[in-house]
């Protein structure tokens, strides 16, 4: 009798354990597929994103952008005449028929956007069909006509250079297509950070939860302080020197460099309050014989990228000839490979004794 009973309990417990397994694969199988679905939704909001004509517009009217790759292609012809050229995430198209003009035998339009089609009709009534190829597709998925290429051109960058940026995607056309002495336009890129003083804008960006309408709206007072604002920030408001925090050689560079961490330090040109960090990028066309440079920076024209602001949650008084010291990481975020996670701390020492020391450790997301 007991050993019936004995046997009924195991074989009632084995029932629980299997049960609860298969329960747990399920719920690990909806875990994933849950994450799949919300990284393709993430994608497909991306690429539909960039079937609007605005945005385009936008791109095509920044002359810092447009003209830089113009002129960066247009101005070395002899490195386009008679090559074969593939162009990643091509828009509209206007960089292929830039290279085009500049000579190439044959150029190579990638896009997954339906402004593709559209662009097929343009490349055509330009006259280009006959040398421009334009094919829909991720860059992924798309086999080319060609083994190999002699130069890529993409305009892959998003704001902070890697937010939502195309960088991935050029790296895997680069290493499946791209020549042994093939060329990339553009070919070198850098992040550098400034500290700035920004009160009104802070305020106005921060404190405005404290009261909204006569309702106090602080709970999202947390998720604003977590998120950079880009925006363009006017030169005078930089009151330190400027730091690169990433140097990027497209030539060499692989996926997981993209995910870093780097150290600065930034010296005061002037007595100030310091209410955050800004940062930004610049391009270099360097592999040709004339060479093209162009930054999103505060110091030069508009572009559509602007500038990068990471509000500190403490006010600093630095004096000029001060230094402040800090570390700021970056890698994408889990859910969706386009967002970034970026942590940003930093301390500060004043050289006199009538000021309190200052640190922190910042998290923003950029979604």
């Amino acid at each position: 009798m007991s050993m019936d009973t004995d046997t009924g309990a195991d074989t009632s417990m084995t029932a629980k354990v299997l049960n609860n397994s298969r329960l747990y694969v399920i719920s690990y199988a909806e875990s994933i597929i849950r994450d799949l679905i919300t990284n393709l939704s993430c994608s497909t909001d991306y690429f539909d994103s960039y079937s609007h004509w605005g945005i385009h517009e936008e791109m095509l009217k920044d002359e810092v952008r447009t003209l830089s790759y113009r002129d960066a292609i247009m101005q070395n012809p002899h490195l386009f005449r008679g090559k074969v050229v593939l162009d990643v995430g091509c828009g509209t198209g206007i960089l292929s028929m830039f290279c085009a003009k500049a000579g190439a035998k044959h150029v190579y339009g990638i896009d997954m956007s339906n402004i593709i089609d559209k662009a097929k009709e343009i490349v055509k009534v330009n006259g280009l069909d006959d040398r421009v190829t334009l094919l829909k597709g991720k860059m992924e998925d798309i086999q080319l006509p060609v083994a190999k290429v002699d130069i890529i051109v993409s305009e892959w960058m998003g704001y902070f250079l890697l937010y939502e940026s195309m960088l991935d995607t050029v790296l895997y056309a680069r290493d499946r297509y791209l020549a042994e002495d093939g060329l990339l336009f553009p070919d070198h890129a850098r992040i550098l950070v400034a500290a700035i003083e920004d009160s009104e804008y802070k305020e106005e960006k921060i404190g405005f939860w404290d009261d909204v309408y006569g309702f106090d709206f602080s709970p999202i007072k947390e998720d604003v302080w977590k998120e950079p604002l880009v925006d363009t920030v006017e030169a005078h408001a930089v009151n330190t020197n400027t730091c690169t925090v990433l140097d990027i050689d497209l030539k060499t560079v692989k996926k997981e460099d993209l995910s870093f961490q780097s150290s600065f330090q930034l010296t005061a040109t002037r007595n100030d309050f310091i209410h955050g960090f800004l940062a930004w990028f610049d391009i270099d066309f360097s592999a040709c014989h004339k060479p093209v440079h162009f930054s999103t920076g505060p110091f030069t024209n508009y572009t559509h990228w602007k500038q990068t602001v990471f509000y500190t949650r403490k006010n600093l008084t630095i004096k000029a000839g001060e230094t402040l010291s800090g570390t700021i990481s970056c890698k994408p975020a889990e859910r969706n490979h386009r967002d970034l996670d970026i942590n940003l701390s930093y301390t500060f020492n004043p050289t006199d004794s009538s000021r309190s020391a200052v640190s922190e450790n910042l998290f923003f997301r950029m979604c």
